[in-house]
């Protein structure tokens, strides 16, 4: 059996589930780990359902390439980071689990960071220039690693069909945190030609776009910088997401928008559990009434199996709208995730289907409604 660990999950989370997960019968480990049995006629509809339409995961780190050569971290996470990158194994692991395609997630504040009271926190001052050389570092690295592995960048939304029927990989670049913007908006139209496709506006650091979740508030919301950020993405046709922000900063955003937004992994307060990095019910219908999406986040807050996953995925479809629910495993950097490897997702899309999601809302979870999104925003950019 052949394990990874999490990032974040390192705090208390067991890593991913054997790579052999070939067949519907589960070792006991897995099982207790699934908290369902799955079963063959189901595993055999996901499989299919899996090969004929794009599959997503809107928010991830496959592999953790933004660790590779970074330098100046806090001890805590010098030491989570020592086992690098793994970009070979999570990339089979998308061809094994019939996974289209997935963000490659960089992050933007990784250099600044440490553990505080559980969750990661901002621990210095960048150095000077320290913001844009860590994000030219990464997106290297990172574009290195998917020609390795043969794995191809998504330009436009079609490009993630055109790569299923080629049963490639498709690598949506994306990075968590804007503070390699640097207060310069040119840095945006840079992202843009470097292939990044979207930006969460912030991270765990509160930076000059507005206030995060997870601190106290520094801006009162969204800054003018990040109003103008919002606009120079939509001019691209980049994909803003507002996940880890403030509901003052994500409200704000509604209100400067004109495309549809992303919050790309997070769940609803006291649905089950009530944490910092979820958001409030209002709120996260505000995004969907706006034609937006909400990813559904496999962390292990308040819920211990994949079984328990699945009871939030139906929850946020009712509440929400299953047109407005996707996948955001955050992979590979998660908090106790209960979703760790995505040889995992046929057993996840088999058991969305034997409790009676449904085939299309199913299909929307795994990428139709993110490419619904996806699309608005592109086919609004300038000049399209």
């Amino acid at each position: 059996m052949r394990r990874r660990t999490m990032l974040f999950g390192a705090l208390g989370a067991a890593g991913a589930v054997a790579a052999g997960c070939a067949g519907a019968a589960l070792s006991a480990e897995d099982a207790a780990l699934f908290g369902f049995e799955p079963d063959g006629a189901y595993l055999r509809r996901a499989r299919a359902l899996l090969r004929a339409n794009p599959a997503i995961d809107v928010h991830a780190h496959p592999g953790r390439t933004f660790v590779r050569d970074a330098a100046n971290l806090a001890p805590t996470l010098a030491a989570l980071a020592a086992g690098g990158s793994f970009e070979h194994a999570a990339i089979s692991d998308m061809r094994a689990g019939l996974l289209c395609g997935a963000s490659f997630s960089l992050v933007a504040d990784f250099q600044v960071m440490d553990f505080a009271r559980g969750w990661p926190a901002v621990q210095r001052d960048f150095q000077p220039g320290e913001a844009r050389q860590s994000y030219d570092r990464q997106v290297v690295n990172l574009k290195a690693a998917l020609r390795r592995e043969g794995a191809t960048i998504v330009e436009a939304p079609g490009d993630f069909r055109r790569i299923l029927e080629r049963r490639g990989v498709a690598a949506f670049i994306t990075f968590e945190g804007a503070d390699f913007l640097a207060g310069d908006l040119g840095n945006v139209t840079r992202a843009f030609s470097d292939g990044v496709r979207s930006i969460t506006l912030v991270h765990y650091r509160p930076n000059e776009l507005g206030d995060i979740q997870t601190a106290p508030a520094e801006s009162g919301g969204l800054t003018p910088f990040g109003a103008e950020v919002i606009g120079e993405m939509e001019r691209l046709g980049m994909v803003a997401d507002l996940a880890h922000a403030s509901e003052a900063t994500v409200t704000a955003a509604l209100n400067v928008s004109t495309r549809p937004l992303m919050l790309s992994h997070t769940h609803l307060q006291g649905r089950g559990a009530t944490n910092d990095r979820f958001v409030t019910t209002d709120l996260a219908q505000e995004v969907c009434r706006r034609g937006g999406v909400i990813g559904a986040w496999p962390a292990g807050i308040g819920i211990s199996t994949m079984a328990e996953f699945v009871d939030r995925i139906m929850d946020l479809g009712e509440v929400l709208g299953p047109e407005h629910v996707s996948l955001g495993t955050d992979i590979d950097a998660n908090f106790r995730p209960v979703f760790t490897n995505y040889r995992q997702l046929p057993y996840l899309v088999s058991e969305l289907l034997r409790r009676g999601y449904g085939e299309e809302n199913t299909i929307g979870f795994l990428g139709g409604n993110f490419l619904r999104v996806f699309e608005a925003v592109w086919n609004g950019r300038q000049g399209a």
